[in-house]
């Protein structure tokens, strides 16, 4: 069998098994309002939690940096791509987050398979959260570490496999991004120390909607820098533009300059994006109507459900799941949310489990009361017909 007819197979595998995915293009965009297809349709599956990827402030600063710096870093950071914008905005996390340094990545992704690489190796232990995101477990595979899963948020199992293993890192997702609920952060931090091991805590789904002025879920569980020695940011999510951002020590950050792969050999972020991020982090500084204002559709959202007997996932922050069994079942839910005007991603196996494949609703500050209503009545009406 040729290469071409091995991809057709496997092609028409995936898409018997309803798990083929394809790409919807957006032609337009205004806030969560976007043209698709020809139709109006409302987004409820963006990250973009504060509604800062549209915000005026952060597309003048993307604007003034591309005027200033160009479309692109050119090069990679340690050759000639780490401009006056990168190194400003990696001082300003570093302060920000109450930690000694920080050093930018790329992409989330690449953040965490480097950092994972830089400080682990072969003959080290990692234990992670059996629900952390891919490119924590990714990590684990580019340092050919031995990596041990616990189950998911249990605390006993974490501590029977710290005892056994004695893990060089524990690295946990802060806030999961398909289940929506917040790390045991307390007791991985006590687990950490008890047994000298490094954590790392990717809250790429906390940070700017959590904690003390945005500061994410290890802040809003009253911890520091001497708790969580390691700490990811995207800035493509509540932060609205595209990288991301860790913090550290100084020997950390450094250490992963040198030998994060993942940081060494690619171009650096494009000068303007780190524009952009410099006023978004500004306004999750400074601005007092945003988080409240998510919160409150947060809270809108889950009463709502409960009033009309629509039965959530336990999470208190955007992202709020609601579980439709079957690859088939949740598309078509899916399909139908499409047609009433709303946005909705169908999460399938293997991203979670079988038998948990969900629609994975996600809120924002940019939603209005109405949009929050009409999409509950449309849920409503779309699974009852479906489950």
């Amino acid at each position: 069998m040729s290469v071409q007819a091995a991809a057709n197979a496997q092609i028409d595998q995936l898409k018997e098994a309803g798990l083929f995915r394809c790409n919807q293009t957006i032609n337009q965009r205004r806030g969560h309002q976007v043209q698709l297809n020809g139709h109006a349709v409302t987004l409820f599956c963006s990250n973009d939690y504060l509604g800062l990827s549209q915000h005026p402030a952060v597309i003048h600063a993307l604007k003034s940096g591309a005027d200033k710096w160009g479309a692109g870093a050119g090069a990679a950071h340690l050759i000639s791509g780490h401009a006056r914008p990168h190194a400003e905005l990696e001082e300003q996390f570093a302060d920000f987050m109450g930690y000694e340094s920080a050093l930018l990545f790329s992409t989330g992704y690449m953040a965490n398979i480097g950092m994972i690489a830089a400080t682990c190796g072969r003959h080290d232990t990692v234990l992670q959260d059996r629900l952390n995101h891919a490119s924590l477990l990714d990590g684990c595979k580019l340092a050919d570490a031995k990596l041990k899963r616990y189950q998911h948020s249990d605390t006993s199992d974490l501590a029977d496999k710290a005892r056994e293993t004695e893990p060089k890192l524990i690295a946990s997702d802060g806030v999961f991004s398909m289940d929506g609920n917040i790390a045991p952060l307390t007791e991985l931090a006590a687990t950490a120390k008890k047994h000298h091991s490094l954590l790392l805590i990717d809250d790429a789904h906390g940070f700017g909607t959590l904690g003390p002025q945005g500061r994410g879920s290890v802040a809003a569980a009253g911890l520091g820098a001497d708790d969580v020695p390691l700490q990811l940011f995207t800035l493509g999510k509540a932060a609205g533009g595209f990288g991301a951002v860790i913090v550290g020590s100084k020997a950390l950050t450094e250490l992963c300059t040198n030998r994060a792969r993942s940081y060494i050999y690619t171009t650096a972020l494009p000068p303007a994006l780190a524009c952009a991020s410099l006023a978004s982090l500004k306004l999750i500084r400074e601005d007092t109507t945003l988080r409240p204002k998510l919160q409150k559709n947060i809270e809108q959202f889950k009463q709502g459900a409960q009033q009309r007997g629509l039965a959530l996932m336990a999470s208190d922050t955007a992202i709020q799941p609601i579980v439709v069994a079957g690859n088939e079942q949740v598309l078509k839910a899916s399909r139908a949310l499409l047609e009433s005007g709303f946005l909705v991603s169908a999460i399938r196996s293997p991203t979670v489990s079988k038998g948990a494949e969900r629609l994975r609703i996600t809120l924002s500050a940019d939603h209005q009361t109405t949009d929050i209503e009409q999409l509950l009545d449309a849920l409503s009406r779309i699974l009852r017909n479906t489950q």
